[in-house]
């Protein structure tokens, strides 16, 4: 039977899933204000501020890299209150997918999901991949090393063919995500105050280092530069959606998803600021293109033991951004599975440790092979315009929000409404429109094969289908 177009927008029922949160399927609420804005100063500060300041600064915007972030973060601000009054008025698990499939209809929830998938899939791949660079960066001071056929991605000229450190990073987090999400927190809690004591750290050691003169050119590569710095730099933010994931096992989420969600990218724009203005300040900008910039000037002005404090507060600071975005991923694909959308295996939830167990390994298994084998700058492009991609629709969502009269309004709201979700929508496709036409390419590919999979398995098997 072909699909009608009402069966393609089918709405979820707010009520049908608040009923579930007390069915069979369901996670426990257990986070508090606190844990959640550690999980998302967890999720954002990691290859963001470790590796993108230098990357980003030597290839497209210069000592200017400073605006690029505010830009950045100014996009991600208005976004981050949208997200805010969903995850308030929808305190479900599935973050976008799930808001998109109760304002706009299954389809188009069912393409934010997919893409939310790629952008958590691609996003732990690549940190670990990052994560794997600083392990060899560290472990060279002790004079340790590990092979180089088993250290990098799959790139037979340099001598590489698998990262296995990238490997045993996600599948160590994996098992960690399986034991429950407060054991989980636990551990990004001290892992994050180790990560931000090493960032200060390196602040208070590199401004008596910085070289007004390494700023000029402030901005060499223009305002386009500036602009394409922050459709990349926008990768450093990612997080703080993950944490909008965390909704149904948040208590109070009314009060709690918003301080969570706003409170943690305040915190993490300060540091992106701090550093990038420290670290073009302490080396020039032309010879930041390597994987450990932060490292890497360090070594330049002979503070190797900083640098070698530093390297371990990267390591442990990218586990916590692949723990937090492979958390999201789990609460992701256990809403769709619970809908019906992906298969029933994947919303099990163990009755010893109530987390997704199943799909936290399927996950991790798929993302390990990856980070195994990719490079981190084929991977970093194709996580953003996923996640612009489901920032557009929950920014414009808003206002269908706000239009279904079935939904409690009593949470968090967006000021200046209708005014700043529809700027919001705007600068993520202006940000989006500045990626690579590679990068369009490969997502119209993804895209694809989720309408394949949605038709051929996703359609039928709704929870939506019977009703």
């Amino acid at each position: 039977m072909r699909p009608t177009f009402n069966s393609l927008f089918r709405k979820k029922p707010l009520n049908d899933l608040l009923h579930n949160k007390s069915g069979s399927t369901h996670l426990k609420q257990t986070l508090g204000a606190f844990d959640l804005t550690l999980l998302g100063v967890g999720a954002i500060v990691g290859t963001g501020i470790f590796i993108l300041p230098g990357t980003v600064a030597a290839k497209s915007a210069g000592p200017a890299i400073i605006f690029s972030f505010v830009i950045a973060a100014i996009v991600c601000a208005i976004a981050a209150m949208c997200y805010s009054e969903f995850a308030s008025s929808v305190p479900v698990a599935g973050s976008a997918y799930t808001y998109g499939y109760v304002v706009f209809g299954e389809l188009i929830g069912w393409l934010l999901g997919w893409a939310l998938i790629l952008e958590y899939g691609l996003a732990v791949a690549s940190v670990a991949s990052g994560w794997s660079s600083y392990l060899n960066a560290l472990l060279s001071g002790f004079h340790i090393t590990i092979p180089k056929v088993v250290s990098g991605p799959f790139n037979p000229e340099l001598g590489t063919f698998i990262n296995l450190p990238a490997i045993f990073i996600v599948l160590i987090i994996a098992f960690l995500l399986t034991l429950g999400i407060k054991e989980s927190t636990r551990v990004n809690t001290i892992m994050v105050a180790l990560k931000v004591g090493v960032i200060l750290l390196f602040l208070v050691v590199g401004v008596f280092y910085v070289k007004p003169d390494n700023w000029q050119p402030f901005m060499p590569y223009g305002i386009s530069g500036v602009m394409n710095g922050a459709a990349l730099v926008f990768f450093a933010y990612l997080g703080f959606d993950a944490v909008s994931s965390a909704a149904e096992e948040v208590k109070n989420p009314q009060r709690t998803m918003p301080i969570g969600i706003i409170g943690s990218l305040l915190i993490c724009t300060v540091l992106y600021i701090a550093v990038s203005a420290v670290l073009t300040g302490m080396v020039p900008y032309t010879d930041l293109n390597v994987t450990d910039p932060v490292a890497y000037a360090l070594q330049v002005i002979h503070q190797d033991w900083v640098a070698g404090i530093v390297s371990l507060g990267a390591v442990i600071g990218m586990i916590t951004v692949i723990l937090v975005m492979s958390y999201g991923a789990t609460r992701l694909i256990f809403a769709m599975g619970r809908d019906g959308l992906l298969p029933k295996v994947l919303a099990e939830i163990s009755e010893k440790h109530h987390t997704p167990v199943k799909n936290t390994w399927i996950f991790a298994v798929v993302v390990a092979i990856i980070s195994g084998l990719v490079p981190l700058d084929k991977l970093a492009e194709l996580v953003n315009i996923g996640t612009l991609l489901a920032f557009m629709m929950v920014s414009i969502g808003i206002i269908f929000l706000r239009k279904n009269k079935s939904i409690q309004q009593s949470g968090f709201k967006v000021p200046f409404y209708p005014v700043l979700p529809i700027i919001s929508f705007l600068l993520c496709a202006f940000l989006i429109s500045r990626l690579s036409v590679h990068t369009w390419i490969s997502c119209g590919i993804w895209f694809v094969i989720g309408l394949i999979v949605y038709f051929v398995y996703g359609r039928k098997h709704s929870e939506l289908s019977d009703k």
